[in-house]
């Protein structure tokens, strides 16, 4: 009888492992469409991107395109030596922090009354629903709404010279840091309620217990928020705050369409503005360096927001 067994038992792991290898051959055919759109759509497309940023490949005087020809860090010199990248890396990360500040704080807000079921707030599905709705409106649609409210003959100057606060019509879009307003008021209203969603997600995770042992220990609201809520966010929070960077730094369509070529005085033109310079000018060498520059900012951005977030206190901190 041992010896039929133990005969059987390995025959019988043989065809259960031969029937998990059949069945997971299905996992793989079902991931070869997204290992092909990645491959054609993004891995070539990036190699291409810095291979074409050592070259000068550009529209010649006749219209037509010359053939790649390398030359070295020629590209990355131009983009450094020409002195816009830092204005404009500048005028990208001033309307973003406008933006992000109120928005990080305004979501960490409404996700602690949402998720607070003391407080029962009534209609907080609606309100959760409304908050959310901006998000999904495009965003040209969102500055060419803002375009009107603002224009010269728009609503707001016509508000305003109704009930006598003004003499005569604010051209908005003539002020450096009225358009940055503009700009960074529209980044907060379109993204505010996606933010809201994500941190009341990581609130409502959060362990009620911890709460509860700490009310007890007499910690008020504002010590249960900051000694358990933020430091248990953390996670969110990092991740709320690199895609938010990464969205500010490929700032295009809003100040594009509200301001056209980032006036007044190139005060609202961004890095992907300047880039899409290039692409309209068919000067795709340049166009290639500089979309390599803006991958490394972004990347070393994002670990500097993780490293700080993450740093360890030292032996001597509380």
């Amino acid at each position: 009888m041992a010896q039929k067994n133990t005969s059987a038992i390995p025959k019988a792991t043989k065809h259960a492992n031969a029937r998990v290898v059949r069945y997971n051959k299905w996992g793989y055919i079902f991931l070869i469409p997204f290992f092909a759109t990645f491959l054609v759509f993004t891995l070539y497309p990036l190699v291409s991107t810095v291979y074409y940023s050592f070259t000068d490949y550009k529209k010649t005087i006749f219209g037509t395109m010359n053939d790649p020809k390398v030359v070295g860090l020629e590209n990355y010199k131009y983009i450094f030596q020409d002195g816009r990248i830092w204005k404009y890396a500048g005028n990208t990360m001033i309307m973003w922090v406008m933006g992000f500040i109120p928005q990080i704080l305004v979501s960490l807000l409404l996700a602690q009354w949402f998720s607070d079921t003391r407080l029962g707030l009534k209609g907080s599905t609606f309100f959760k629903t409304v908050i959310y709705m901006p998000n999904l409106i495009m965003a040209a649609a969102f500055a060419m709404l803002f375009f009107a409210l603002f224009s010269t003959k728009g609503p707001i100057n016509a508000m305003l010279m109704k009930f006598g606060w003004i003499e005569k019509e604010i051209e908005f879009l003539q002020y450096k840091w009225a358009t940055r307003s503009l700009v960074a008021a529209m980044n907060f209203l379109m993204w505010f309620g996606n933010t809201t969603i994500l941190l009341m997600a990581g609130i409502m995770g959060i362990d009620g217990s911890l709460y509860e042992a700490a009310e007890v220990d007499g910690a008020n609201s504002w010590q249960r928020f900051t000694k358990i809520t933020l430091p248990l966010l953390k996670p969110i929070l990092v991740y709320v705050m690199i895609t938010s960077l990464i969205g500010g730094i490929q700032m295009f369509d809003v100040p594009k369409i509200l301001t056209k070529d980032g006036h007044p005085a190139d005060s609202a033109t961004t890095l992907i503005m300047w880039l899409n310079n290039f692409v309209e000018s068919k000067h795709y060498g340049r166009g290639g360096a500089l979309s390599v520059v803006l991958f490394v900012f972004t990347g070393v951005l994002s670990l500097v927001v993780y490293f700080v977030m993450y740093r360890k206190k030292g032996k001597g901190a509380s």
